[in-house]
């Protein structure tokens, strides 16, 4: 069958949804087996980690992910979008096998408490509330079903911290997002490499251990009602470049400003995802030059073109000024106001 298209706009129900083919790599929520906790690693680095086994970073990216691990500093990755950011901290932790990423995305209401941990002080209420009216206790004498540590959960930062023999690898993506006052606001965790948690300080006398909820839904214990590491994580901060950060954030980061992939860099990135044979023809090596010879200062996500070569190569038997149309809608640059 010549044509691609599944929905065709015609307005009549029919059954080509089960001619969609498999998701690409980057966008497949399925994979991970058993361990599914390392899915987002298969999206970023390739199913089969070709990407990390294949790639070739630049001394400065080396060098910098290495003065940070020496140092016990995060590391402060600038660049524009599609340079890869977001995927160094996964082959940091795909390499030196410090499992799962925790992953905190920021976004312009995110603050400090939300990294650190949160307490459901209302859902607390509530059990207690249902505890009373089933047992017909009045008062204080009913007590929570459960204990405090229950209803508390680290966040990506909180977890990070926790003790451990070898660093936790910490995302903290797209800081630049953030209001004015969460770059500030990370300074002290990020110096002192603890933090406490006032509803269980309050209790240490009683309770002075108390298991809580980590990031990765496992149980963890928690002593006088602060979390402090052991081994300082290994943490990515990511900006896109949007704003400027304090200069008391900047003394406390190793900085790297990355730059777009060049031709190795690019075909390590098409084969992990696409396979070897993803640049075979005509229309794919095309793309692949239109992106390597774009304008200076033109933004083009890689994963733009990586879009643009899945989908062509799905639509290769459509006719050329179709491949050609949908390459052009892919591929826009992203600072080309419309």
């Amino acid at each position: 069958m010549n044509d691609w298209r599944i929905y065709r706009g015609a307005g009549h129900p029919h059954d080509e949804i089960r001619r969609l083919p498999a998701p690409p790599p980057w966008r497949d929520f399925s994979a991970g087996g058993a361990d599914d906790t390392l899915a987002g690693s298969d999206r970023r680095l390739g199913v089969k980690r070709r990407l990390v086994q294949n790639h070739h970073p630049r001394p400065a990216e080396t060098d910098a992910v290495n003065a940070a691990l020496y140092l016990r500093r995060p590391l402060l990755v600038t660049g524009n979008p599609g340079t890869g950011k977001s995927t160094l901290a996964h082959a940091v932790a795909h390499e030196l096998r410090l499992g799962r990423v925790l992953r905190w995305p920021i976004v312009s209401r995110s603050t400090l408490q939300d990294g650190l941990y949160r307490y459901d002080a209302i859902g607390r209420l509530q059990d207690v509330q249902l505890e009373r009216a089933q047992t017909g206790t009045p008062g204080p004498a009913a007590a929570a079903p459960a204990g405090i540590g229950s209803y508390i959960r680290l966040g990506p930062l909180g977890t990070a911290l926790l003790p451990s023999e070898q660093p936790r690898v910490l995302l903290i993506d797209e800081l630049d997002k953030s209001d004015l006052d969460l770059p500030n606001d990370l300074l002290n965790a990020l110096e002192e490499g603890e933090f406490a948690i006032p509803e269980l300080e309050r209790l240490a006398d009683r309770e002075p251990v108390v298991e809580v909820l980590s990031d990765d839904g496992r149980k963890v214990p928690v002593y006088g009602g602060r979390i402090r590491c052991t081994t300082f994580p290994f943490i990515v901060l990511t900006s896109n470049g949007e704003r400027d950060f304090p200069a008391a954030l900047l003394r406390r980061c190793i900085r790297l400003e990355l730059e777009p992939p060049g031709e190795e860099q690019l075909g390590a990135m098409i084969e992990a995802h696409l396979g070897s044979d993803a640049v075979v023809g005509e229309g794919e090596q095309g793309l692949v030059q239109r992106f390597l010879n774009r304008e200076p200062g033109e933004v083009i996500a890689t994963d733009q073109l990586l879009n643009a070569l899945y989908l062509t190569q799905h639509a290769s038997r459509a006719e050329r000024v179709t491949r050609e149309r949908i390459a052009d809608m892919l591929m826009q640059p992203l600072d080309q106001p419309r």
